[in-house]
């Protein structure tokens, strides 16, 4: 069986239309000058937002900008997309090895394991603080497939981002796309598949891919 390599926010759980507020917001009151800003990072790590969007101001205007970004992702909602804590249960049951990989920071996903009764499930974690480049790079995805002893082509991801279908991609990875942030039509030419969430998703449709 093929390991499965999840990403975080728009795929365990729903927090893309969440992050869209903040960020637009964001995009506003940093005077960014780029419309709906939250549509260009989404999928990307805050070194990586600052490093492309804030390397014309000053550090301590960079250190506000990580500082409200944080300070937000410690109380922000996590609720999870439909059926995808008991989808990773039914993997985990069925001994498939499962890792989550995303932009987010080692205190952010460490509370989402802690609320959606997730520790220990997973058999590797990568995050943005394992890594020196961020989606689209494929170095994330070829890190957990490292961990799991596994070869990227017998790794299948779930992702929702163009970024993060980019990594895959390039990872040499099965992309399997959560319509969550981006419209069906506008991700299926990049990945195998496109599903809206995981209601429908049962262990030989798993299989199937």
């Amino acid at each position: 069986m093929k390991a499965a390599l999840f990403d975080f926010d728009g795929v365990i759980v729903d927090t893309e239309p969440i992050y869209d507020i903040f960020w637009n917001e964001a995009g506003i009151r940093y005077n960014t000058g780029i419309p709906n800003f939250a549509d260009v990072i989404k999928g990307t790590t805050m070194p990586d937002v600052i490093k492309k969007y804030f390397s014309d101001r000053t550090p301590e205007y960079q250190q506000m900008v990580l500082k409200e970004s944080a300070a937000y992702e410690s109380t922000m909602p996590l609720p999870p997309l439909a059926g995808s804590v008991q989808f990773l249960r039914t993997l985990k049951s069925k001994g498939v090895k499962i890792a989550l990989v995303t932009s987010s920071d080692n205190s952010k996903v460490n509370r989402g394991l802690r609320e959606l009764d997730l520790e220990g499930l997973f058999d590797t974690i990568v995050t943005a603080d394992r890594i020196t480049s961020g989606k689209p790079d494929p170095m994330c995805y070829l890190l957990a497939a490292k961990d799991l002893e596994e070869d990227p082509e017998n790794c299948l991801v779930f992702e929702d981002s163009f970024a993060g279908i980019q990594s895959g991609n390039d990872a040499g990875m099965r992309v399997i796309g959560l319509s969550t942030t981006n419209a069906p039509e506008t991700i299926q030419d990049k990945v195998f598949e496109v599903i809206p969430d995981f209601q429908e998703i049962t262990f030989e449709k798993y299989l199937s891919w």
